[in-house]
C-alpha cells in the first residue's frame, strides 16, 4: 500500500478561494457548459471545474475515502474499516475492539462471553489493563449535533500532530423530539378544555419558577438523548477525547467578514460557513426549479449590478441553467409565477427552525460533556464540511462526525452504522382518555406479561399461521398472551408469546444496523 501523503498548503498556508458569486458552486461541482444539459440540467460530474476548491480532485465515493489509483502517495481506492466488535476486560473495562471473526473465535473458544447482542459486545475472562496483559490505544469521539439526528464517530487518530484519523464505529441517535412536542401540545389542549369549557376555574397567576440554563422537554431530550450514548461509548471503547461541533454556522463571521480582518476573508474557510447555511436552509435544491441532485450556485437574488449585496437575505441556491438564464434580471423579472415568486420572497428570510434548536441545546450538551472528565475540542459546521468534501467522504451524520475539529486526512472511513432509536420506557399514565380528555379506561399496573416487557429485543419463530416466519426486533406485550414485534420490515401484529425468545432486556433503545451510506434512509421504529 503506498504511504500516506498529508496536503500541503500553499501561498502562505491557505488554499485559493475566490468570492461569493453566481459562478462559483455551493456544493458541487460545475459539470460542462448548458450543451451537456439533460430535461434542463447537467449531468453530475464530481471533480470537473470546481471553483472553490472544495474537492482535491478525488471523486466522493459512498461511504470511503478515493484517491486516484494511479497516483502514488494517496490513500487506498474506497477504503473501509471492517465491522469491528468492542471488547471488555475482566474488570469489565474497555479494551481495544476486534473484528467480527475473531470475537467468534473468542466466544467458541471459552475465552470471552457475550455482554450485550445488540449492539454486540463481548468481555474478555483472562485479559486486564491492570495486570498488564491487554494494551489499549486512546480513541477519539466525534459528536454532530442535529436536530433530528445526531451523529457519533469512534476513530484513532495518528501522525506526529494527530491529524490523520481512522474510523473504527459509527453511531446515528434518532431524536424522538416530534413525538415530544406532539403529546405535550395534546397535553396541553386537553388540559385547556377541561379547565375552560367544561368546568369553570378562577384565574390563577403563574406560580411556577424555571431554574436557570431550564430547556423545554423536546430540546433537553435531545442532550440526555446524546450523552447517554457516549456514556455508553464511554463502557465500550477507551475514549481519551472528544470533539464536537459546537456552532454549526458561524454568524459572527457570516455576518461581519472583518472579525478577523483580510486573513480571514482569504482563508480556507471563506465562504464555507455562508454556502453550509444556505444549503440547510433550501434543502440543498434550485429555489427557481426545485432541481435536486444537481450542481448548486449561489445566486444574487437582486444581482450586484442592480445595487444587491452579499447579505444572506440576498442569497439564494440556483441550479446552472436557471443561474445563466436569469443572469443579471431581477427576481421579480425572471420568475413569472407569483406563487413562486412569493414562497422564494418568503424564505429569503425565513428562519430555521431546526438550527434554532441545534443553537438552543449546543451549549448544554457541551457542559455536560465537560462533566465527563474528558478533554473537549469544538469546531464550526463550515470546518466540518472543509475536512469531509477534500476527504471524499458522503453527505451523512457518522461522516460529519468523523470529520469535527482539527483533521488534516481520513486514513478509512466506516462500513457500518448503528441506528439508535430512543423508544423510552414506557408511559406513566395508566389510562386512556377520551376526546374530551377526561380518562375512558384504565391499563393493568403490571408492566410485565408472561416473562416479556414492552421494549425488550425477542426472536420469534412462527411455525403457521399467516405471520409464518422467523423475526427479530422490538416487543410490544398484551395481557393477552399476543404480542405485537417492530421488526426491520415492519409490525407484526399477532404473534403468541411462547413462540417468543427474549434475547435481550429494553433498555429505552431500539437498535438497528446499516450499511454505511444507506442509514439516512433507514426503517426506523415508530
Amino acid at each position: 500500500m503506498p504511504a500516506l501523503r498529508v496536503r500541503k498548503k500553499t501561498d502562505g498556508g491557505v488554499l485559493p478561494q475566490l468570492r461569493t458569486n453566481e459562478a462559483a458552486s455551493a456544493d458541487k461541482p460545475r459539470a460542462g457548459t448548458k450543451r451537456d444539459a439533460v430535461d434542463g440540467h447537467l449531468p453530475r460530474k464530481p471533480g470537473v471545474q470546481h471553483h472553490r476548491g472544495e474537492t482535491s480532485g478525488r471523486s466522493p465515493a459512498a461511504g470511503g475515502v478515493t484517491a486516484d489509483p494511479g497516483k502514488p502517495g494517496q490513500p487506498e481506492q474506497g477504503r473501509k474499516a471492517q465491522p469491528i466488535v468492542p471488547v471488555l476486560g475482566k474488570d469489565k473495562m474497555p479494551l481495544m475492539p476486534t473484528s467480527a471473526a475473531r470475537a467468534r473465535k473468542l466466544l467458541r473458544n471459552g475465552q470471552a462471553v457475550v455482554v450485550s447482542v445488540v449492539p454486540f459486545v463481548i468481555r474478555l475472562k483472562h485479559k486486564t489493563t491492570a495486570d498488564g496483559t491487554a494494551s489499549v490505544q486512546e480513541m477519539g469521539l466525534g459528536i454532530d449535533p442535529g436536530s433530528k439526528h445526531t451523529g457519533l464517530a469512534v476513530f484513532i487518530s495518528s501522525g506526529p500532530d494527530r491529524s490523520a484519523r481512522r474510523g473504527v464505529y459509527a453511531v446515528r441517535v434518532d431524536h424522538r423530539s416530534g413525538a415530544i412536542t406532539q403529546h405535550m401540545r395534546s397535553r396541553a389542549q386537553h388540559r385547556r378544555h377541561r379547565r375552560g369549557r367544561l368546568r369553570y376555574r378562577e384565574p390563577r397567576f403563574s406560580n411556577r419558577t424555571r431554574p436557570e440554563g431550564w430547556l423545554a422537554p423536546s430540546l433537553q431530550h435531545r442532550v440526555d438523548g446524546v450523552m447517554s450514548m457516549v456514556n455508553k461509548l464511554r463502557r465500550w471503547f477507551p475514549l481519551a477525547a472528544i470533539h464536537q461541533e459546537l456552532v454549526r454556522f458561524d454568524t459572527q463571521r457570516m455576518g461581519n467578514t472583518q472579525i478577523s480582518g483580510s486573513e480571514y476573508q482569504q482563508g480556507t474557510l471563506a465562504g464555507y460557513e455562508v454556502r453550509e447555511y444556505l444549503l440547510a436552509k433550501f434543502g440543498r435544491r434550485c429555489v427557481y426549479c426545485d432541481a435536486v441532485a444537481v450542481p448548486l450556485n449561489l445566486d444574487h437574488v437582486i444581482p450586484k449590478s442592480k445595487g444587491g449585496s452579499d447579505r444572506l437575505s440576498n442569497l439564494a441556491l440556483a441550479c446552472v441553467p436557471c443561474n445563466d438564464e436569469k443572469g443579471n434580471r431581477p427576481v421579480e423579472e425572471f420568475v413569472t409565477d407569483p406563487v413562486r415568486l412569493a414562497l422564494i420572497l418568503s424564505r429569503l428570510k425565513q428562519p430555521l427552525g431546526d438550527v434554532a434548536a441545534v443553537n438552543s441545546t449546543r451549549w448544554a450538551l457541551w457542559r455536560e460533556l465537560q462533566g465527563t472528565g474528558l478533554p473537549v475540542y469544538v469546531g464550526s459546521g463550515g470546518r466540518t464540511k472543509f475536512n469531509r468534501t477534500r476527504n471524499g467522504l458522503v453527505k451523512s451524520h457518522w461522516a460529519d462526525a468523523l470529520a469535527v475539529g482539527d483533521v488534516e486526512i481520513i486514513n478509512s472511513s466506516i462500513d457500518s452504522v448503528l441506528n439508535a432509536y430512543q423508544a423510552g420506557r414506557g408511559s406513566y399514565a395508566r389510562t386512556r382518555s377520551d376526546k374530551y380528555g377526561f380518562p375512558r379506561l384504565a391499563l393493568t399496573r403490571r408492566k410485565e406479561h408472561f416473562g416479556f416487557t414492552t421494549g425488550d429485543t425477542v426472536l420469534a419463530r412462527v411455525p403457521r399461521g399467516k405471520y409464518a416466519g422467523r423475526y427479530m426486533g422490538r416487543v410490544t406485550v398484551r395481557s393477552s398472551g399476543s404480542f405485537a414485534i417492530r421488526a426491520r420490515g415492519g409490525t407484526i401484529p399477532a404473534v403468541w408469546h411462547k413462540h417468543c425468545v427474549r434475547v435481550q432486556r429494553g433498555a429505552g433503545w431500539y437498535f438497528t444496523t446499516e450499511v454505511a451510506g444507506d442509514e439516512e434512509s433507514s426503517w426506523r421504529a415508530a
